[in-house]
């Protein structure tokens, strides 16, 4: 009689009871974001649902769909480029809090991508005396002000630090240095271009190719010219952030350019690159702003827009020379798996 009365139910209902709880340190920023995500228009109240109301999901799936499926499968072709927003920054090897309110998006390279534009700069060569080093040396030029990439200027200073080690090493030892000679892997228009640019020279070859971009390779020179126009964008980024940060070594290079299959500067980044990574790499970019200040977001969403942009005709270029070249000239040999490179 002192027992209380049976209870149909052994357990007690779970039912409207949440099954998992989910923290996010500084969470007022992410919504913060996600809510300059959606006036940017990258975001809609059907997607918040879509994300069960997941604010880290939410503002992952903006921002991808900012950069559009087409351009990732492209990107994700070519390079190993990867997106982070945070409330932290590296400083001294550690995570150290960014100021009161702010966040950094940051894009990190941890595999390059890779073109061979000798084949081009022959064929180019061919309709016009000067075309192919115009070409060249425009392309680097843009790329230059928006990206860091590894070519022959990167190959000549692994060769005088070559030949700089060998010099201060014991008269023994020096046999065991190899040096890649450099100038003898490009092609002859660069290495005229090297040592005799005139003053003009760029106003010249801004010339050549207008004049030859209605020729049969009128669709490279057009790439070309929508890569400088996006790489003269005037869009100031401090530097503050990664002075302050302490990295071990500049941004691992997003791009690779030889001239040939396995030639001199392939072997001299491929040397490098296996200690590009052992470090701390600054990013490829870095903005850092205040989601609560719409002029910052919109700023850094330029910037990164931008950066998306370059890199998608970037690699719809080295695609197009690529499928040239299998038509025209064939790509037989294998290119294997060296350091750095993505796929």
């Amino acid at each position: 009689m002192a027992l209380a009365p049976a209870f149909a139910q052994a357990l007690p209902s779970l039912d409207g009871i949440a099954t998992e709880y989910n923290h996010e340190a500084h969470a007022e920023l992410l919504f913060d974001l996600c809510a300059a995500l959606v006036r940017a228009g990258m975001g809609t109240p059907e997607t918040w649902q879509q994300c069960a109301g997941n604010a880290l999901v939410f503002a992952r799936h903006a921002m991808m769909s900012g950069i559009g499926a087409e351009r990732g499968d492209l990107l994700q072709r070519n390079v190993e480029y990867r997106l982070q927003v945070s409330d932290v920054g590296e400083q001294d090897g550690y995570k150290t809090s960014l100021g009161e309110g702010q966040l950094v998006v940051t894009i990190e390279c941890s595999g390059c991508g890779y073109l061979k534009i000798g084949p081009a700069i022959d064929a180019l060569e061919q309709e016009a005396k000067g075309l192919g080093a115009a070409f060249y040396w425009m392309l680097t030029y843009a790329l230059y002000r928006v990206m860091r990439l590894y070519n022959h200027d990167d190959a000549f200073m692994y060769e005088e630090r070559m030949t700089e080690y060998a010099d201060a090493d014991e008269a023994e030892n020096r046999d065991q240095y190899e040096f890649p000679e450099i100038e003898k892997a490009l092609p002859e228009c660069i290495r005229k271009t090297l040592k005799h640019r005139r003053k003009h020279w760029a106003l010249d070859a801004r010339r050549l190719l207008r004049r030859s971009s209605s020729g049969r390779y009128g669709s490279w020179i057009e790439r070309l010219r929508r890569i400088q126009r996006l790489s003269r964008l005037r869009l100031k980024q401090s530097r503050d952030w990664i002075e302050n940060g302490n990295y071990d070594s500049p941004p691992v290079p997003s791009l690779l350019v030889a001239f040939k299959e396995r030639d001199a500067i392939t072997a001299c980044f491929d040397e490098e690159g296996q200690y590009m990574l052992e470090g701390t790499c600054e990013p490829a970019l870095h903005v850092v702003f205040s989601p609560k200040n719409g002029d910052e977001v919109h700023h850094a969403l330029r910037i990164v827009g931008r950066f998306v942009a370059l890199n998608y005709e970037l690699f719809q270029l080295v695609e197009d020379l690529q499928s040239w070249e299998a038509r025209h000239a064939g790509t037989g040999s294998d290119r294997g798996e060296p350091s750095l490179r993505a796929a």
